[in-house]
This record gives structure tokens, C-alpha cells and sequence, in this order.
């Protein structure tokens, strides 16, 4: 009895010190991030808040730098994001979907086209594993498909940068291609978000709320990546209903953006470079392969949905939803068609590429089994 009591006393104590010595890593990888952040948004490139931190972390990590990632935060961290994601639906919205069915219809056959082409080419091209391979070459965002890639068994550092890349590379070619056409300026973006100060003291406690509510919630139904689609389930709920219609303060998504960053790129401690540089040229394929098929989709479709080209090719382009809808206010698009679009395509792919995971790998049991059996 003696000799348990000690053994426990000695593996806190262990776990102290670990915690002691982390801090001082824990620092450096946040401020490195933030630093990341700052000179990202100042360039005004893409996601600044998130890829910046990204980008300098991980060339923090190949350097052997002395850092560690904030990982017990996340769980409470992701809460901000799924808050902000679900802010995006509004009562307004409700009375364009019926213009808009055709359109979002075949934006679910778009993503399964697209998935249809891009899982297998990182599958066999890019020899991933067939978890990795699946949630690096589904469309969705860059903080859903990492997150719940790793909870389904994936290589959440090869997913992280596979999707990492394709919102740079989109944002980019996108950009390029409207400066050609309607003298598009990347550099002249509009700052996302509200500040604390705007947003009422009683929207801020229903933010709250909504974000603890569904992360409690999340947990109890075993939705995949719960503490991210539980609070983002909630938050559209109260956004629908006209409870607020405040997104969370601007300067709290910046704060959950860095942290998330610092996390994802430290997940290349240890990490060859080679394998980093191998990832981005397999994201360039699968991004302009992606691009192809969202291109053939607004050339075929536009005229039938009633939108202009530029519109749908906003719309189905597989980068960020604020990017794209930062490009979209640039050329004086209809951004909530643009903006829904985005959403829509990421809600799509939270809520079924864990469940078509799920069930394309008991096919694949099943299909083996009944072959063992002949």
C-alpha cells in the first residue's frame, strides 16, 4: 500500500515538473506564433492569424527550436471557431435558399466529384494512408478536417498542410485570375470581424452560453469533433432564430486562430523537411486538380443557377470561406451567396465525411470478410 502511495506520489510529482518545463516552450511557441500573425496580416495574405503562426512554428520546429504546443487548451480553444462558424447563418439567409436549392444542390455533387478525384490521387500519388489520404483530400476547412482527421486515426500534420496549402494556393490563383478580369486588389481586403467594445454585454453572454452549452452538448451526443460542431450547431440554432446576431468579438477569433496555429504547427517537432516540402507539391495537384473541377462546374451551371461565372467560380472555389468572401465584397459579387455557399460546403463536410468514413470502411470490412469466406 505504502509503495503505491509512493509510486502516485512520485508520477504527480513527474507531471509537475513536466508541466514546469513545458511553460517556458509553451511561451516561446505562442510568441513565435504571434509574431507570425503580425507580419502575416501586415503582408495581407491569406488566413494571417492561422497560417502565419502556422508557417513560423513549423519553420520553428524544423530549426529544433526549444517549443511545445498549448494542447490542453484546444478542446476549449476550438469552442471559439465552431461559435464563429454557426454565426454565420442569419434569418436573412432563410429567404434566398429558395433562389439559391439549385445551385447548393449541385455543390454537394461538386464535393463528391471532387473527392471522387482528389482522396485517391493523395492515396495512390502521394501514398497516404487510406484516413489520412480521405481527410487531406476532402474540401473542407483547414481546422475541421485536421481536427477531426486526427480524432478518426490520420496524420493530422500531412492534413494540416495538405489543406493549409490549398487555401494559400486558392486565394492566390483566385485573386490572380480577378485582377485580370474586374482589376481585383488582394491588398485592398476589408478586416474581418467585430470588436469587443461593439458587441452588447447581452450577445456576449449568449455567445458564451451558446459556446458552453454546445460544447457539453457535443460530448453527450458523440458528435465527431464535439467540442467544434457541438458550439457551431448551437450558435447557427440562436443565429437562425434571431437570438443575436453578433459573431464572436473579433479580437477573441484572432486569440483561438494563433493558438490553433501554435498547436498545428508544432505538430513538426521532429518532422523531416523533406516531408514538408513533399506535401506542398502534392496540395499544388490536388489544389489545381480541385480548381479544373470547379471551373468545368461554373462554365457548365451558371447560366442554369442564375448566377454570373465569377459568381459561381467564388462560390465552388475550394478555399476559406472569410477569403472568399473577402474576394467576393473586392469585385462587388453577392457576397451572402458566396458566404452560404461556403458554409454550406463546410457543414456539409463536418457532418458527413466522419459518417461516409464510417461507412465506407465497414464496406470494406464487410467486402473483405465475405471474400475470406468464399
Amino acid at each position: 500500500m505504502q509503495k503505491r502511495s509512493d509510486s502516485s506520489e512520485a508520477s504527480r510529482w513527474r507531471k509537475a515538473v513536466q508541466r514546469a518545463v513545458s511553460l517556458p516552450r509553451i511561451a516561446l511557441a505562442l510568441g513565435i506564433s504571434t509574431v507570425g500573425g503580425i507580419i502575416f496580416n501586415w503582408l495581407t495574405l491569406p488566413l494571417p492569424w492561422m497560417l502565419g503562426p502556422i508557417v513560423f512554428v513549423t519553420v520553428a520546429a524544423l530549426l529544433r527550436l526549444p517549443i511545445a504546443p498549448p494542447a490542453p487548451v484546444r478542446p476549449y480553444v476550438v469552442v471559439v471557431i465552431g461559435v464563429m462558424l454557426g454565426s454565420g447563418f442569419s434569418p436573412a439567409i432563410l429567404n434566398h435558399l429558395g433562389d439559391w436549392l439549385l445551385s447548393l444542390g449541385m455543390l454537394a455533387v461538386y464535393l463528391f466529384v471532387s473527392a471522387l478525384f482528389v482522396i485517391p490521387y493523395y492515396r495512390y500519388v502521394g501514398r497516404f494512408d487510406p484516413v489520412t489520404a480521405y481527410f487531406a483530400g476532402t474540401p473542407g476547412g483547414l481546422n475541421e478536417m485536421t481536427f477531426i482527421g486526427r480524432d478518426m486515426g490520420g496524420d493530422d500534420r500531412r492534413i494540416a498542410l495538405a489543406h493549409a496549402s490549398r487555401i494559400i494556393i486558392v486565394v492566390f490563383l483566385m485573386a490572380a485570375w480577378f485582377r485580370l478580369t474586374v482589376d481585383y486588389d488582394p491588398a485592398g481586403r476589408a478586416s474581418a470581424g467585430t470588436p469587443f467594445s461593439v458587441i452588447p454585454a447581452t450577445d456576449l453572454f449568449v455567445l458564451a452560453a451558446a459556446g458552453v452549452v454546445g460544447f457539453f452538448l457535443g460530448l453527450k451526443l458523440r458528435l465527431p469533433a464535439p467540442t467544434l460542431v457541438g458550439p457551431m450547431l448551437v450558435s447557427a440554432f440562436i443565429h437562425l432564430g434571431g437570438v443575436t446576431h453578433s459573431p464572436p468579438p473579433s479580437e477573441l477569433i484572432v486569440v483561438a486562430q494563433i493558438f490553433l496555429g501554435t498547436i498545428v504547427g508544432c505538430r513538426f517537432v521532429g518532422v523531416r523537411p523533406g516531408l514538408i516540402g513533399r506535401s506542398i507539391l502534392l496540395s499544388l495537384g490536388a489544389t489545381l486538380i480541385m480548381l479544373s473541377i470547379t471551373m468545368l462546374f461554373a462554365v457548365s451551371f451558371h447560366a442554369w443557377f442564375g448566377q454570373s461565372l465569377e459568381q459561381v467560380l467564388l462560390a465552388y472555389a475550394p478555399g476559406g470561406l472569410a477569403e472568399m468572401s473577402l474576394v467576393a465584397l473586392a469585385m462587388n459579387a453577392e457576397i451572402a451567396y458566396v458566404a452560404v455557399h461556403h458554409m454550406v460546403r463546410i457543414t456539409l463536410v463536418v457532418a458527413a465525411a466522419p459518417v461516409a468514413f464510417t461507412l465506407l470502411k465497414r464496406w470494406k470490412r464487410k467486402k473483405a470478410s465475405d471474400g475470406d469466406t468464399e
